[in-house]
């Protein structure tokens, strides 16, 4: 089943989330579960939050995903919301 997380960086916080990208990353390829995902950028074009699909059984299973994301256990976020959602539609408007 697919989810959504989307999460908002705390402000001034670049250092961190550059500081703990290495472990998000190594856990994102570690846990096989992530379908697309990448960070939203500020007014500047750096990074300030995060979204990602994931491919999971249940919410609870996404919950707990987005909760042991390095990310997550650093602080990083302000705020961060997990959705199941459908995917109906390519690029090119195809239904799935």
């Amino acid at each position: 089943m697919l989810f959504v997380i989307t999460a908002i960086d705390k402000e001034a916080s670049l250092g961190l989330r550059m500081e703990t990208r290495p472990a998000h990353l190594a856990y994102v390829k570690e846990t096989g579960v992530l379908k697309l995902g990448g960070p939203f950028l500020d007014a500047r074009g750096e990074m300030a939050g995060s979204m990602m699909i994931i491919d999971v059984a249940d919410i609870q299973a996404a919950r707990i995903w987005a909760g042991n994301d390095p990310y997550a256990k650093a602080g990083l976020f302000e705020s961060e919301d997990v959705r199941s959602w459908k995917a109906v539609a390519n690029n090119c408007g195809a239904a799935l």
